[in-house]
């Protein structure tokens, strides 16, 4: 479809988009062009966004969504980007965006550059035999998953918009024929480890550094100020490993599952995006998978940081094309450090502290994991039960700390519970008792109210499937958005 002139003016089309990543020329990319779709009905619009690029939402209407990310009429080129990647382990040189493109990058009030990026807009040279379409239940959940991560603190892209098509797709995972839907992601970059390794598998250096000192002068700024290349690429490099490890002990806090650790799924900003089969885990279990796909359990939740270690080693195999592979080495070999520092840091607020000890903290979160083993309680329900029922009493009275509600089944789990106490206790006990206040402050400031486990997704779209009652969806939208004690 090439893309139409718009009748009247849209704020949305009027945003001045920087060609970035299309001056770099078409060995990164093919110009495509959208579906036509039967119908179009916008379900979600994220209002939050527009204010971030400086739009009053008050100016932008229902229809300028449709016209631009729905009929996708009077912006050009678009683009579907190439990459290659590493699925499950096994290299897959037949990639690249399939049901989507990079629609257009604009700079919002803050100065820096964000993607638009579609999903379910169409087949591309990459379809590889596929529809091009995404499902509606697959739009919803991406929009709730980028919401929910979003307000909990975790660096991610969001969803900009979701529009019904009016397409029936017939999918093997779903009870079909089901309603298919178009969404644009909002992001840093659509750029992934896996661009790099389809131009290592292509042997184009030249490329590959091309591409870098892209990604660096746009999204690196304190790394662009060396004016050494191969001091760029390596302080690039060392960076994305902090980048990743504080991304993924994000992950790990707040108990999320994103299922599908592809390199094809990893962002060279270091940023969590592409919401398949994701979950948010009920109850601690380090072997939680998310996808029934994965038989192996290769991306369950324990295996998240490693596997995201070994994706920072597979983009290593390119990188070294263009800078010393021992270089890459010694940066990587900071992943563990900064990565268990960075979870502790977010287990240690989930607890309500702001800082411990180092011992004093590895004690405490390590004696929590082991409360989550041996004793039944939700791993939300636990944090949640800590928020509502915290008092400052509890650092004069021990036994008073979870009295009422967090039981033990049998003497091991009473062992554990009252291990968990003593240094629970302790810890409060290295602060002055008028400290307690933040502690309350700490606790509700981090630890949600609304938890976006299964059934609650499951809740919302029961009735836009028998119904098309869309307002528990919009009201569980606004409690993700909102997941914290208003104090």
């Amino acid at each position: 479809m090439t893309a139409s002139a718009p009748q009247t003016f849209n704020p949305l089309l009027a945003l001045e988009y920087a060609p970035a990543l299309e001056s770099l020329g078409d060995d990164y990319y093919d110009i495509v062009g959208a579906a036509d779709f039967p119908r179009h009905t916008l379900r979600f619009r994220n209002d939050d966004i527009l204010k971030q690029l400086g739009l009053d939402p008050e100016a932008v209407s229902d229809e300028h969504f449709i016209e631009a990310f729905g009929k996708f009429e009077g912006r050009e080129p678009l683009l579907a980007l190439r990459y290659h990647g590493y699925q499950f382990g096994e290299y897959n040189p037949f990639l690249g965006d399939g049901r989507g493109f990079l629609y257009g990058q604009v700079r919002g009030v803050d100065g820096e550059l964000y993607d638009f990026g579609t999903k379910g807009s169409g087949t591309t040279p990459y379809s590889r035999g596929g529809d091009g379409r995404l499902t509606l239940k697959g739009g919803v959940r991406e929009v709730l998953a980028a919401e929910a991560l979003h307000a909990l603190g975790v660096r991610t892209s969001r969803t900009f918009s979701l529009i019904e098509t009016g397409d029936a797709l017939w999918r093997g995972d779903e009870p079909s024929p089901t309603r298919a839907s178009v969404m644009v992601r909002f992001s840093r970059s659509h750029i992934r480890f896996g661009a790099f390794e389809r131009l290592e598998y292509h042997q184009r250096p030249d490329l590959i550094s091309k591409l870098l000192e892209h990604v660096i002068d746009v999204y690196y700024p304190a790394v662009r100020l060396f004016t050494d290349p191969q001091e760029r690429f390596i302080r690039f490099y060392d960076e994305l490993v902090q980048r990743v490890a504080e991304l993924v002990a994000q992950w790990m806090s707040v108990g999320f599952c994103h299922a599908v650790l592809n390199t094809d799924n990893m962002s060279v900003t270091g940023e969590s995006f592409d919401y398949g089969p994701y979950a948010f885990m009920d109850k601690y279990d380090p072997r939680f998978t998310a996808a029934y796909f994965d038989y192996s359990g290769r991306y369950s939740y324990a295996n998240q940081p490693g596997i995201c270690q070994w994706n920072l080693q597979a983009l290593q195999k390119p990188l070294a094309l263009v800078m010393p592979q021992a270089e890459l080495e010694t940066a990587l070999g900071h992943f563990r450090d900064r990565y268990a520092a960075a979870y502790l840091q977010r287990m240690l607020r989930k607890l309500g502290f702001q800082q411990l000890s180092r011992v004093l903290a590895e004690a405490l979160v390590a004696q929590t994991l082991k409360l989550f083993n041996g004793v039944d309680i939700g791993y939300h329900d636990f944090f949640s039960g800590l928020t509502h029922q915290f008092s400052p009493q509890w650092r004069q009275d021990l036994s008073q700390i979870f009295s009422t509600t967090l039981q033990a089944s049998d003497p091991a789990a009473a062992e554990l519970l009252e291990q968990w106490r003593q240094i629970y206790h302790r810890c409060l006990n290295e602060l002055p008792q008028e400290a307690m206040p933040e502690v309350a402050r700490c606790l509700q400031q981090t630890n949600p109210e609304t938890v976006l486990l299964r059934p609650e997704i499951e809740a919302v779209w029961e009735p836009i499937t028998v119904e098309d009652n869309w307002q528990p969806f919009y009201d569980l939208v606004q409690r993700v958005q909102n997941p914290f004690i208003q104090a």
